[in-house]
Parts: C-alpha cells; structure tokens; sequence
C-alpha cells in the first residue's frame, strides 16, 4: 500500500512539474475541462438563485405579514397549503371590512389591506392602454418586501402614486407629473419609482384605498396582510376557510402538513410525463461530454511525451508506471481545470444575472447563491472525468513500440476492422434502446440508448476519417497533405472529432428540444382575429363600470382608426332574445351529430385498450388551444365580418358568402356538418326549448344546408344569416367591431386608438392580435441553451487548436523543405476544417437521436392523459444548420490565427 502511494505522489509531482513546463499545451487541456465545468457551473449557481428558498417565497409574496388573507366567499373554502389554489360553493364575497376580519382574528391582530392587481385604463405618452395596478401601503412595514421604493418616496395619500420604470417610459412621465384614468375621473401625482420583485414590467402602486373606494372597480376579492401574535399554522388556515377566507400563511409555507391533513391537494404537474426524470438524461450526457471534450487533451500530450515515456520504458518502468503518469495528467489538470471552470462560471452566473432577470425571467431572483453541493460534485465529475479521459491515452501510451517512441516514427496507423463492427451495431443498437426506453417511460433505458449511439459513433470516427482521407488525391496539394496526415494522425485527430461531436450533439439536442416546446405551445395558441386584426368591443369601462356605451357605427370606429393601417371595418353582431320574448335565455348552437361524438367521457381517463383507441379517435381530438383576448363563437353575419374575423381568402370565402346569403350557416368544425347539413338548436325564450340543451333530451332541431371553412385561423365559430336569425324567433345585439390591418399596430398606435375611441365612447376598448404573448418561463432551459453554446464554439476551437499544436513539427518541417507561409496556413485550415465538419456532421446526427429519444418519451406521457394533450412536434430550427456552419468557420478561424508565418525549425529524434 505504502509503495502504491509512494508511486502515484511521484506520478503527480512528475504530471504537475510537466503542466508547469508545457504551459502552451496545459493551457488548452485546462481550457478543454474548464469549459463544460463553466458551463454546469454556470447553470448551477443560476439555478440555486433563481430557485426561491421558503423564506425567500414568503417575503416575496407576504412582505414581513404572517398570512395573506383573501374574503372568497359567504360559504366555507377549501384550498391547497401555498393558498395558490381553492374552490367554494358559496357567494363570491366583494366586499368586507377590517373590522370583519379582525373579529375572525386572535386578539391583537393587525391587518393592512391590499389589492393584487387590477388593469384599468390609463392615459399614456401615446394616447390610452391599460397598465398593471396594485393597492399597497408602502409606508406600512407589513408591505417590505413586496416593493421597494427606488427614487423619491412613498405615496402619502390617496392622491400619490408611485410606478416602475417600464411604465414611467410608457405613461410619459416623470416625478412630480400626474397620472390619470383615461376618463380623468381620478389622478395621481407621481412621487417616486418603484420595483416589484416579482413582476419587472410595467406596474403602478398607489395606496389601497384609490382602488377599493369604486373608482377602479370592484371585481376583485378583498384581502389583507396580517400580522398576528403568534404564528397562523394549518389548523388557523383551516378555522378561517370555513368562514369562506383563502390564507397564504408563512408558517405552512415554511413547514406544509402532511398529506393526510389536506383538504385540495398541492398543485402538481401531469402524472406520466413527470415520471420522466429530464435532470438523468442531461446529467448523465453531461458526464459523457466532458469525457469526450477532454479526450483529445490528454491524447495529445501522451502523445507529445510518447519520447519521455519510452525513456521511462527503457530504463525499467513497466507499463503500469506509464499508464499512472499519463492518469497523474488528468488528475492533476482536472483538478486545475475544474477549480478555474468553477470560479470562471460562478463569475459569469453573477454577472449576467440583471440580464437574466428583466429579460427573461421578468422577476428578480433570491439571494446571491453559488449551490455548493452541485459545485462540489461538478468539481468530483471533472476529476473523474479527467480521469477517464486520459484512461484510453494512458494504456495506449502503455502499448506502444518503445523504440518507435524513441525514435519518434509514427508509421501508419489503420482503423481495426472490430472497432468499425461494434462502433455500427452500438450506433444502430443506441438509438433503438432509447426509443424504447422513451416508448416505456423508463429513463435509464433512454440514457444507456444515447450513451451507446454517441460512444458507436466514437468507434467509427477513425474508420470514417480513413474513408475521407482517400478523396485527397482529388484536391490541391495543401488540401492532399491535410487529410493524409489527418488520417495518419487518427490518435490525434479521432479524440478532437469526438469532443466537437459530444458539444454539438448538446447543442443540437437542447435546441430542438427548445424549439418543439415552442412549437408545441404556439400550435395550442390561437388568435381571436387574425394576426394584426383589431377588435373593439362595446360595454362599460372597467374603470367605470356605471358607464355604458352609447350608439356607435362602423364608419366612426373606421374614423377613430384613421392613424392606422387599417384596410376594412365590419360591425359583429351576436344573436339574443326578441324584445317581446317572455325569458332572458335565448341561445343558438349547432349539434354536434351523434356519429360525430367521442364516445370515451371527458371526466376520467378510459381505461385498457380504450387509451390507445381514444387516442387515434379523431373525434375526440382537442380542437381549441388556448387564447387571450375577446372571443365570440356565434355570430350573426351577411358576410362583411367573416374574413375580418376568420382570415379565410379566395374561392372558400367566396363559397362562405355564398352560403350565407343562400340563408345556410358557415362552421369552422368539419365534425358538425354531416351531408352538406347541420342541425341547430334554438332557444328562443319562449319555454319551447330545453335552455339545458343536453344530448339525450328531446329537441327540436332545424336542419339547415352548411359550409365548412377550410382556410384561415381555427377557432370554433359559427356564422348564421340574418334571416334565419328572424326565421327561428331570435333578434340580433351589437357586439363590436372587427379592424382589418395591413401591418400589426404598434403599442403607441394602440394606445392612440384606444384614446380616440374612449373619446368616441368611453365603454369601447381594443384589442390587438399580436400572436402568442410573451410568458413568464423558468429561464433554467435557456440558460442551458445558452451554456449549451458556449462550450460548442470554445471546443471547437480548442480541439482544433491542439491539434494544430500536435502537427507543429509537421509545419516545420514543411518550412524546411520550401513550402511558403501560405502552404501552410491553407494545410491548418484544411485539417481543421475537416476535424470541426465532421465532428459537426456526427455531432448533428448524435443530437437529432438524443432530441428524438427525449420528445418521444414526452409524448408517451401526453398520450397516456386524458384527455389527450398535443404531443410535442420534432422541429429542427435553424440554429441546427446554423452549428453546421459556424463550428467549422471557428475551427478554422482559430486555425488560421494559431498558424504562424515564421516556424522554427524543429529537431527530430532519431
């Protein structure tokens, strides 16, 4: 034992003492293990801030308060321990008083009444919009820690206001300036600026009582910060639901009962899909890349100390002392390399972290926090991995020909046959075992698939660089030279092709994994209109719900609009009772046909072979996503608002027209028409129709000839003829108007608009489709993507650049010959072009396996719920061949800067 250590104390002082004396060389080895350990440290440190602690939730969402208590109901509530979800039966409870609240309290409670947030409409620099309005008493301490006062000071009175920055650029104004309804029943004097942690964007807080006196409204539940004597624990939270109160209370925030104590149980994810653990897959590839990242560092010195090594040969050493010098190498550059990744990527992590926080998260983050626990273990994983990495140089460096290393010949080395074999059966067998481990749901199985295929594709990298090694007698003499000595050199050159391979493939993978959750989220997504399209909707001002909206007609809200690039005006007209109609229930609706309905139930998951039969059952597929803004579904039409509301074009709109002024109806959903017919059904107010309107009841039905759109936005809608509105014994309403546009207004046209129509009409609002709105998503997978870049473009260069250090002599040499500056610099950029494309090129086809392998699992568990979820699409966006081209274009580029002119000429041994 004591001899086993007394060799690998000598291996080390030998390993640090070379790193000392090679510092080119140390240098990119420890910026090949430092990258990956960046770029995990990075997303570690990034995570743990963005991670909120308890306490750090608590204060987020309560200030120095003991509970947050909301006044639901007149009946008892039941909710989960975050107070983030619950349900009632009872009256929805709109107003109470303090006093009300702290008679349910313990003595010597105090309270402080807030509102969370309300959008009433403000006057902007641009005309009208709404903003985001909360009710706090910021001079009340139970409020620190949900905003913080930045420059002037706290309102003082019902009269001040203070907003963040992003709505002080909105408004237009300054300290001191005023802020008004668009009404200008109500103004506020701005007296400083304010930050919202959990909400960077555009906010305005004035004091509670500006809100809850009925100026802004009241559609909203009361609530208040309370302070208590002692802790509100879940036995508390439970005596107040029964008084109909929903409570956020610190003390079951900081310690949640158990399970068995819960009325609702805790929001969770869905069932299937969370059985996938995402973390093993990343982790586990994580291990992986850094092992083939590293791998071509330690390849190159072992073989640049191929002459120190054979020395150690012949005076006695025994191949166990070569194997414990080259491994003495990992440890020791591992080691250095995993203390400056970590220092490098907690640095990082901290620097950017404003960035990360207006841009994408939108919220501020927790405290400065650096995970130590998972730095330890990335400086554990780089150690180890180091030391794999250097594992497969070392026992090469044992094998090798003792005088040959003596000498420095190289000969010619050639891919053994087995290698190619088992390199193309793990390259087959991998992907295969991944799609099943994804079919079944078991993440192990997924992660071994694609440990399989990357290592299968490993194999064959010598064997495929021999292959485009024998194109060279078809290209210019530096080109020739470049892929012979490519193919000469495999134990230098296969290492760097599969570090470039491994940084690709995350890149890819993450990328495509990125871009189908996008995809997947913008096909559920539908716009009301279509994209640009405005619509004004009539009714009362949310800022002023005594207000009503008078007669208005199209060529004034067309005249309103003037500034912007509108094409067409139609007014939307809804059906409704008839002036003379005993009842107020009137509706229209078209049937669904009884050969056209899912035959599983919406209310629980059908159970054995049923699952897969409802899955294919395109009559129980999900026809509507979800949307923002308004939304109208049965619309009385001659045709005008149909392709301002649809977008439908060309001969289907021209067959919609006709339809409707043939008194026929035009449908959106093709499962309701059945033989060019639907079936309506009408309740006219008078009792002769079931207002219920369920399938098994005895209805009468009017069967009507129908259309279906085939072009245009996919939104459930049905558009009936005016006469047969009047046949059927209902009248029609105004609803609003619908704005063709050539070009999607800005915000600054919006708000113009909305000013010119509250002047027109103070109860008319737009609403302009802008697409898919900006969410709020957890930054950590673009933080990865972003990581995930970095160590793709700094590999490439750096396996590049070692090679190029590795084929020094070889430039020399050609110097010495003759062969000018230019000959030279061409033959680096050849041979490091080729390493990154086809490092790139096997990177892309590892990542596209790995995506495939990690959707398909996602979408195992998607079609195993109920009802079935929309799977997530394989989009290749266009960062795939955007890697293609820039990994090859930095390779080279980092060649071409590494290549001097002017090379001394170097001694070979011999």
């Amino acid at each position: 034992m004591n001899g086993w250590f007394t060799g690998w104390r000598t291996a080390l002082r030998i390993a640090a003492r070379e790193s000392r004396r090679s510092r080119g060389r140390s240098a990119l080895v420890l910026a090949m293990i430092a990258l990956p350990v960046l770029g995990l440290s990075f997303a570690a440190a990034s995570y743990d801030m963005f991670r909120l602690t308890p306490d750090e939730t608590a204060n987020r969402r309560l200030g120095t308060a003991d509970a947050l208590v909301q006044w639901l109901s007149d009946g008892p509530v039941n909710q989960d321990p975050a107070g983030d979800g619950y349900s009632f039966d009872g009256r929805p409870r709109r107003s109470a008083t303090s006093a009300e609240l702290l008679a349910a309290l313990p003595a010597g409670s105090r309270v402080s009444p807030v509102v969370q947030q309300t959008w009433p409409r403000l006057r902007t620099a641009a005309g009208v919009g709404t903003v985001a309005v909360r009710g706090l008493d910021l001079a009340d301490p139970l409020t620190r820690g949900l905003a913080t006062v930045l420059t002037g000071r706290a309102p003082a009175g019902p009269g001040e206001a203070v907003l963040s920055v992003p709505a002080e650029r909105r408004l237009g104004v300054r300290i001191g300036d005023p802020v008004e309804l668009a009404d200008g029943s109500r103004r506020w004097t701005v007296v400083g600026t304010v930050e919202t942690p959990d909400n960077l964007r555009e906010v305005l807080v004035v004091p509670p009582a500006s809100i809850r006196d009925g100026v802004l409204g009241t559609d909203f539940f009361p609530a208040w910060l309370v302070d208590t004597p002692a802790p509100v624990d879940w036995a508390q939270v439970r005596r107040l639901n029964a008084e109909g109160m929903a409570v956020t209370s610190r003390a079951v925030l900081l310690d949640p009962p158990p399970a068995s104590q819960l009325a609702m149980p805790p929001q969770t994810g869905s069932g299937a899909v969370d059985e996938l653990s995402i973390g093993v897959l990343i982790g586990g590839l994580a291990v992986l890349e850094v092992v083939l990242l590293a791998g071509p560092a330690f390849a190159v010195g072992a073989r640049r100390r191929r002459r120190e090594l054979a020395l150690l040969a012949a005076n006695g050493g025994t191949p166990g002392h070569q194997r414990r010098l080259v491994l003495a190498d990992g440890v020791v550059l591992g080691l250095a390399g995993a203390m400056l990744g970590i220092v490098l990527g907690v640095a990082l992590a901290i620097s950017v972290r404003p960035l990360v926080e207006e841009h994408m998260a939108h919220s501020r983050a927790g405290g400065y926090r650096v995970f130590p626990l998972a730095l330890l273990g990335i400086a554990a994983l780089a150690v180890a991995t180091g030391v794999l990495a250097a594992l497969v140089p070392a026992v090469t460096a044992a094998r090798q020909d003792v005088l040959a290393g003596l000498t420095g010949r190289r000969g010619v080395l050639r891919s053994r046959r087995r290698w190619l074999v088992a390199g193309l059966a793990l390259a087959v067998l991998g992907p295969v075992l991944a799609c099943y481990g994804a079919g079944q749901l078991r993440t192990g199985l997924v992660l071994a698939g694609l440990v399989l295929a990357e290592v299968g594709l490993v194999f064959c990298t010598p064997s495929l660089v021999g292959l485009i090694a024998r194109a060279g007698r078809l290209l210019p003499l530096a080109p020739r030279i470049a892929l012979r000595e490519t193919a000469r050199n495999r134990g230098a050159t296969s290492p760097a092709i599969s570090a470039i391979m491994a940084a690709v493939a995350g890149t890819v993978a993450l990328g495509i994994f990125l871009a189908g959750a996008d995809a997947r989220t913008a096909r559920q997504f539908r716009d009301t209109v279509p994209l640009g399209h405005i619509t004004v909707t009539l009714g009362g001002d949310d800022s002023r719900p005594d207000q009503a909206t008078g007669p208005v007609t199209a060529a004034q809200v067309g005249g309103a609009a003037a500034g912007l690039p509108v094409s067409a005006v139609a007014e939307v007209r809804l059906p409704t009772c008839r002036s003379d109609a005993p009842g107020k229930g009137c509706a229209i609706d078209v049937r669904v046909p009884e050969s056209q309905r899912c035959p599983y139930p919406r209310g629980g998951p059908p159970t054995g072979a049923d699952t897969a039969r409802a899955a294919r059952d395109p009559r129980c597929a999900q026809t509507a996503g979800w949307y923002q803004g308004s939304f109208v579904q049965n619309v009385v039409d001659d045709g005008a608002a149909l392709p301002l509301l649809t977008g439908a074009t060309g001969e289907d709109l021209r067959r919609a027209r006709a339809m409707l002024a043939a008194g026929g109806v035009v449908v959106t959903d093709p499962r309701l028409v059945t033989g060019g017919r639907v079936d309506i059904l009408v309740d006219d107010g008078t009792g002769r129709t079931d207002p219920a309107r369920t399938p098994d009841s005895p209805l009468p039905t009017i069967s009507v000839p129908a259309y279906v759109l085939s072009t245009g936005i996919d939104l459930p809608r049905q558009f009936y003829p005016p006469e047969l509105i009047r046949r059927v014994g209902l009248a029609e309403q105004p609803w609003g108007f619908v704005l063709g546009t050539d070009a999607v207004p800005t915000v600054a046209q919006q708000d113009a608009l909305t000013a010119a129509l509250h002047d027109l009409a103070p109860g008319l609002t737009a609403e302009v489709a802008r697409g898919r709105p900006e969410r709020d998503e957890d930054p950590m997978l673009l933080v990865l993507a972003l990581a995930a870049a970095l160590i793709t473009l700094g590999a490439a260069g750096i396996a590049t650049g070692l090679v190029a250090a590795d084929s020094r002599a070889d430039l020399s040499t050609l110097a010495a010959v003759g062969a000018g500056p230019g000959v030279r610099r061409v033959l680096s950029l050849s041979q490091s072009g080729t390493i990154a494309g086809l490092g790139s090129l096997l990177g892309t086809a590892a990542g596209l396996t790995a995506a495939a392998a990690i959707i398909l699992a996602y979408n195992q568990g998607f079609a195993r719920s109920w009802p079935v979820q929309p799977p997530y699409p394989f989009t290749v966006p266009w960062t795939v061949p955007a890697v293609l081209a820039v990994v090859p274009l930095v390779a080279t580029a980092g060649a071409g800067l590494l290549t001097r002119s002017r090379l001394p000429v170097e001694r070979r041994a011999g």
